[in-house]
C-alpha cells in the first residue's frame, strides 16, 4: 500500500489497484464495496454458459458481482469507478453493461452536478423562497446551496427525491424537469426536513442539473442496497 497526496491511498486487492480515501468515513456515497468472490470449489462450471472448467477452460471472477465465468463470458475489461479501480477490470457481460452506463454518469453528469444550477429554494414548511446556486461538492458528499445564506445537505442523509416536471407532474421522462423535492435528515437530527427546488434563471442548465441529480439519486439508493 502507498499513500498519495490528496487524502487518498493506493491499495491492491485481488481484483486490481484501487485509489480510495485514507479515511473510510470519507468514501463517496456512490461507492460500492468489492464483492466476495464465489469460492472456486463452489463453481465447477461457468455460471453463464455452463461450460465445465478444466485446464483449458479457465475460470474468472467478475470484479463487480464476484461470480465465476469462463473467459468467453467474462472477457471484457470495463472501468468501474464506483469501486475506485485505477484501471478497467474484468467483468461479465451483464455487469459490464451496467458499469459502462455508470462511466457516462461519472464522465458527464457528475460534471453537471459539480458545476451547479440556479434554483428558487424553499426549506421545510416556509413559504419564503430564495434564489440559490445548488452544486455537488467535489468529493460528492454534499449539496452546497449558496445565496444570501448558505447551507449544506449531506447526500447520505437524503431519504427520498422526487423530480417535478412542467405542470407539477412527478417523474415523466418526456417533459423537462422543472423542480425537485428532497427529504433529508439534517446533521444531528432524526426528523425529516423537506427541501423544494424550482428552476430559476437558466432553466436549461437547471433542468440538466435536475436530470443528473435524478440519476445520482438512483445510484445513491442502489449503493445502500448492496
Amino acid at each position: 500500500m502507498s499513500v498519495v497526496p490528496g487524502g487518498k491511498k493506493l491499495v491492491r486487492s485481488p481484483s486490481g489497484l484501487r485509489m480510495i480515501p485514507e479515511n473510510g468515513a470519507f468514501n463517496s456515497p456512490f461507492a460500492l464495496d468489492e464483492p466476495q468472490w464465489v469460492p472456486d470449489k463452489e463453481c465447477p462450471k461457468c455460471m453463464q454458459c455452463d461450460a465445465k472448467f478444466d485446464f483449458i477452460t479457465r475460470k474468472h471472477h467478475c470484479r463487480r458481482c464476484g461470480r465465476c465465468f469462463c473467459d468467453k463470458c467474462c472477457s471484457q475489461k470495463v472501468a468501474l469507478p464506483r469501486m475506485c479501480f485505477v484501471d478497467p477490470v474484468r467483468q461479465c457481460a451483464e455487469c459490464g453493461l451496467t458499469s459502462q452506463k455508470e462511466v457516462e454518469f461519472y464522465d458527464k453528469q457528475l460534471k453537471v452536478l459539480t458545476a451547479g444550477g440556479t434554483f428558487l429554494v424553499k426549506v421545510g414548511t416556509s413559504e419564503k423562497t430564495e434564489t440559490m446556486v445548488c452544486r455537488l461538492s467535489n468529493n460528492h458528499r454534499y449539496l452546497f446551496l449558496d445565496g444570501d445564506n448558505h447551507f449544506e445537505v449531506e447526500l447520505s442523509r437524503i431519504s427520498s427525491t422526487q423530480v417535478l416536471t412542467d405542470g407539477s407532474t412527478p417523474g415523466g421522462c418526456s417533459l423537462r424537469a422543472s423542480g425537485m423535492m428532497l427529504q433529508y435528515k439534517p446533521s444531528g437530527s432524526l426528523n425529516l426536513q423537506q427541501l423544494h427546488m424550482e428552476t430559476a434563471e437558466d432553466k436549461r442548465t437547471a433542468s440538466a442539473w435536475l436530470a443528473a441529480m435524478h440519476k445520482a439519486a438512483k445510484l445513491l439508493y442502489e449503493s445502500r442496497d448492496q
